[in-house]
């Protein structure tokens, strides 16, 4: 379905690792043959012809003369048709140049030659059986690898991997999951390759890489980042090159803030300084730059502990911006773990936590790649050869459980994943389109964007979002602020955003199935406060269009705490307020001078005498919260209003809900 899908960045990166773990498999012929047959005498043949011939064509190998190998191999074959050596080393040269059928004949017929001449070739015929979806056959010759005292116990699990993975593809062939394909059109794929799509959390705007013309490259092309805003009537806009992160160097396999105002992106600088901020730590690095209006900023280097002395490449944002997922690989061949899934942390002191392996759920001892968390961050996307699967780099899903541990890895099922590598996938936001890069038929010329209808089964927590826009109250003026957004069930931070400073514009996402607490604040002002449930099923669909306007501090502005909850005729806060009472402290211990009163109010239900009252004593609840938490208490005053100035109708639940609330006024 889909080949070679990535940046050059990230698909240098990736055909490094795929090249290591080749290597390892296939090298293995070669070098144990070789070992053979370099000493005069040790061949399976005394025909001088052949075996001219064949170490012809062994010594053509360092200059990679293709086809001085297959050429000579062949003649060498046809010297000496009985002759072990030739066939096995022209089978490891087709399988390495991807001619998996030639691979097969001729693997096949030193197994029905001599089974025993060199054990291993029964594991790589297998290998090329698997690829070209004769699972039977495959499977067969994998158990008799397996069943072999003589067979390398290297491959051993590799061999095990090639029996699990038979016995799924053939049940997944024959229950194959829906899927329906769709090209994104001209405005986005033109006549080279497209790849690697992130997307907004609003599904607005598509950033993607594509590979591009360029003088001043070294290969005369290089990758750049292109977007395309989605219009009124549902279709994508004519793609436009993203400036300032484009340079005469490759840049791909990015990854946005739900925003689309931060990006995070993968560049292999070889370790060189390219101007401001692009001086590479190891060969591929991950860089972020971000978007003030419509103007982005230069690319810094994330630095340590992120990037490292190897290379790092294809990450991912979690929607609360603070956890990232990215590829490390090895640069070396040591081992045969060489691609993993790294996750790591912004910590409160804005610094990056070290990064961490996922576990052997996510992570296997052979190549993974291409990872997405989905903005529910819960649900892990990504690609692996090391899992049962079709063949190659299979798409899977693996879930985060309550407890922080990971479920198995799920195959996405056949035909989304083929005998070909499959990769570069992305699902939006509601967990119901995800788009991919493909090679296959019909499109536009080479690697194009797709997208599909994510089957049931496969899908993520859907998630909604927050857009709104920061200003001043008194000039409307934009304001850059502080938006964060809390689980109301536990008071910790979901997710953070920042609104554009030259628009006020932000969007931030809301998983659903809880309750949060929104808080926007900025320097001189009052925070504002909302909050929204949408444990209910079916919210996710609309999303919550918030403006947010701050009061400046000054004598007489009044912040509405809508996240200071208390128990029906009760004055004792519940633990769900605790956020809020934290942001208000810290807005006090920020503005020393600052002096306030906590007002009380409800609604009409209820005689006036238990309402003041009542009112009252939530006040002094709140003051004393304070009080304990370290403010001077001169500081505070409280006062309880009852139902005396209700900010709505108090003839229905919702105006009531709005009237039962907590103040706070700049004395």
């Amino acid at each position: 379905m889909m080949k070679a899908v990535g940046s050059r960045s990230s698909r240098e990166a990736t055909a490094r690792s795929q090249w290591l773990v080749r290597s390892l498999v296939v090298i293995a012929c070669h070098f144990l043959v070789s070992a053979a047959l370099a000493q005069p005498g040790r061949y399976s043949t005394e025909n001088k012809k052949a075996i001219k011939l064949y170490e012809e064509a062994r010594s053509c190998m360092p200059m990679r003369d293709k086809a001085c190998i297959e050429e000579k191999l062949k003649k060498s074959s046809e010297a000496d048709p009985d002759f072990m050596e030739s066939h096995l080393l022209l089978g490891e040269f087709y399988e390495t140049e991807d001619r998996d059928a030639d691979a097969e004949r001729e693997y096949q017929w030193a197994m029905d030659k001599n089974p025993l001449f060199f054990p291993n070739a029964r594991f790589h015929l297998a290998e090329v059986q698997f690829r070209l979806g004769k699972y039977a056959e495959a499977e067969r010759n994998y158990q008799l690898f397996l069943d072999l005292k003589e067979a390398s116990s290297s491959l051993q699990g590799r061999a095990q991997l090639g029996v699990e993975s038979c016995a799924f593809a053939r049940t997944a062939v024959h229950q194959p999951v829906p899927f329906d394909p769709v090209n994104l059109g001209p405005n986005i794929n033109g006549s080279g390759p497209e790849y690697y799509p992130c997307i907004t959390a609003d599904d607005a705007t598509l950033f993607f890489t594509r590979v591009v013309n360029d003088e001043n490259a070294v290969q005369g092309i290089q990758e750049d980042f292109f977007m395309s805003k989605r219009g009124d009537d549902g279709a994508w806009g004519p793609r436009s090159r993203v400036p300032v992160i484009n340079t005469s160097l490759n840049e791909g396999a990015g990854t946005l803030s739900p925003d689309g105002r931060f990006i995070i992106f993968t560049a292999c600088e070889l370790y060189g300084d390219y101007g401001p901020g692009r001086r590479g730590l190891g060969s591929c690095d991950l860089f972020i730059s971000r978007r003030i209006g419509e103007k982005w900023s230069l690319p810094e280097n994330m630095g340590a502990p992120i990037n490292s002395r190897s290379w790092e490449s294809q990450p991912s944002l979690g929607s609360d911006g603070r956890t990232l997922y990215f590829i490390r690989g090895l640069n070396t061949s040591e081992g045969t773990r060489v691609q993993d899934i790294y996750v790591c942390t912004l910590q409160d002191d804005g610094n990056w936590g070290k990064p961490e392996r996922l576990p052997e759920q996510v992570n296997s001892e052979m190549v993974e790649e291409s990872v997405q968390i989905h903005p529910d961050g819960t649900t892990l996307y990504f690609s692996s050869d090391g899992h049962p699967g079709m063949g190659g780099l299979d798409l899977y899903v693996s879930r985060k459980q309550p407890d922080g541990t990971w479920s198995e890895a799920l195959n996405l099922g056949y035909p989304i994943n083929t005998s070909d590598d499959e990769n570069s996938l992305l699902v939006n936001a509601l967990g119901d389109i995800a788009y991919f890069g493909s090679d296959r038929p019909g499109g536009q010329g080479d690697l194009d964007l797709y997208s599909f209808v994510v089957p049931g089964p496969l899908r993520p927590n859907p998630v909604s979002y927050i857009r709104g826009k920061v200003t001043d109250k008194s000039s409307g003026l934009p304001v850059e602020a502080d938006i964060e957004l809390y689980d109301l069930a536990t008071g910790k931070l979901t997710t953070g955003a920042y609104s554009d400073p030259k628009t006020g514009e932000f969007l931030v996402c809301l998983p659903s199935g809880k309750d949060y607490a929104l808080n926007a604040s900025a320097d001189g002002y009052l925070f504002f406060s909302e909050n929204y449930s949408i444990a209910k099923s079916g919210t996710a669909t609309k999303p919550i269009e918030l403006p947010v306007a701050l009061n400046a501090i000054g004598t007489g502005q009044t912040i509405a705490l809508r996240n200071i909850f208390f128990n029906t005729a009760s004055a004792a806060l519940l633990p769900e307020s605790n956020a809020e009472l934290s942001k208000l402290k810290r807005l006090l211990d920020t503005n020393v001078s600052l002096k306030v009163e906590v007002g009380g109010h409800t609604d009409n239900a209820g005689d006036d005498a238990s309402n003041q009252k009542l009112s009252e004593q939530r006040a002094n609840a709140v003051r004393d919260h304070l009080i304990t938490a370290g403010i001077d208490a001169a500081r505070i005053t409280a006062k309880g209003y009852g139902e005396t100035k209700p900010v709505a109708d108090n003839a229905n639940e919702q105006g009531r809900a709005q009237n039962r609330r907590t103040e706070v006024t700049v004395l």
